[in-house]
């Protein structure tokens, strides 16, 4: 939602990442944004129209824009989406929608935007309320879904002026954090299953039995990006602001003490096999970053953050000739699912760890965003 004077500091990390991805297209299009419509490229897309922003360079927007318009169609449709899967990783690209409706005014974006509020209002929901990760995961609220859906529905209410998605927003947030929180450590569990059938719940309190660290890094940026848009006068805005300041302190109670760095399973730090690990740290280096340049953080110290950010840079970064390199990226974790995945620290621990990919370079990228707003570069 800011501006900034143009910035053409070629030796601005944030600056370097971006030009690594741009670096990739064939065509004027990113062969890993351009091929589906999917939530890790929305993310990618989100990161570089926020990098727009700050550098005031137009060309970072025309890029998003190139992205967009090949899953747009005249009419509104989606090319590859599909609103009866009920699934809300397919929400969060079209938070890039909402951008190009209010700058170019054609109607396309609008369309496309108003069908994932569709979705979104059919969306499967616990008892409670709380939206169903995917319909195929019935009364499983992930904290990986809050991210995809809530920051959409709280900028739609700003853009369209309808403001029960507010209201919405702050429901789905609330609610996860109630029933997803340890209140021994303050961390947030994955996952919820209201049903308490799945293996990878406890069944008496539903939760999953880790904190698994990139989770946690889409709950805080879920929470951040979501309360940007948030008017002054909303009645849950504090509300918000105070679960965000509450769970913002436990992450830095198990911020790892030599590199600043967060682990792959936040609640097991020491563990045998456990390891600090890329996208979760710059995803919480973000969402802290933010909070504390927006002041919705009160208590956390800067230095915390500037540590976090140091240790990603010294841990997990690497340069050459090709540009940036990010590596200790978990390549992807997830919860039950045919090849069944059962929440265990064994589980999160196995799964590939990979470097380069867009999971971790894109919020690389937006913690160096906001470390160089939170310096004033």
């Amino acid at each position: 939602m800011q501006t900034a004077t143009i910035i053409n500091n070629t030796e601005l990390m944030s600056i370097k990442v971006a030009e690594t991805i741009l670096s990739l297209s064939q065509g004027g299009l990113h062969p890993h944004i351009a091929n589906k419509w999917g939530y890790v490229a929305g993310m990618a897309l989100t990161a570089i129209g926020q990098l727009g922003d700050w550098a005031g360079q137009a060309k970072y927007h025309e890029f998003v824009k190139r992205q967009m318009d090949v899953f747009i169609q005249e009419d509104g449709s989606i090319q590859g989406y599909t609103l009866e899967d009920y699934n809300l990783d397919h929400i969060n690209k079209g938070k890039n929608l909402l951008r190009l409706w209010r700058e170019t005014g054609e109607a396309k974006y609008e369309k496309a935007a108003r069908l994932l509020a569709d979705q979104l209002t059919g969306q499967p929901r616990t008892n409670e309320g709380g939206f169903w990760h995917k319909k195929i995961y019935p009364y499983q609220m992930w904290l990986d879904g809050l991210y995809m859906s809530s920051p959409y529905m709280a900028e739609y209410a700003w853009t369209f002026d309808e403001s029960d998605w507010f209201d919405e927003a702050a429901h789905q947030l609330l609610l996860i954090e109630g029933r997803t929180r340890n209140t021994q450590t303050g961390l947030l569990h994955h996952a919820w299953d209201e049903s308490g059938e799945q293996r990878w719940c406890d069944n008496r309190s539903g939760r999953s039995r880790h904190v698994w660290g990139r989770a946690m890094g889409w709950y805080a940026m879920a929470l951040v990006d979501a309360l940007e848009y948030f008017p002054v006068r909303h009645p849950k805005r504090g509300q918000l602001m105070g679960i965000f300041e509450r769970m913002a302190n436990a992450v830095v109670r198990v911020q790892d003490q030599e590199s600043g760095v967060w682990a792959q399973v936040m609640d097991c730090n020491g563990r045998e096999g456990n390891y600090l690990e890329a996208s979760g740290s710059c995803m919480l280096t973000y969402a802290l970053a933010k909070g504390i340049r927006l002041r919705y953080l009160a208590e956390i110290d800067r230095r915390v953050v500037e540590r976090a950010y140091e240790g990603i840079l010294q841990r997990f970064v690497t340069e050459d000739e090709k540009g940036v390199h990010l590596h200790g990226i978990c390549h992807g974790a997830g919860l039950g699912g045919r090849k069944y995945r059962d929440g265990s620290f064994d589980y999160y621990i196995s799964e590939a760890i990979v470097s380069d990919v867009l999971m971790g370079v894109a919020p690389l990228l937006l913690a160096s965003i906001e470390i160089e707003r939170l310096r004033g570069i």
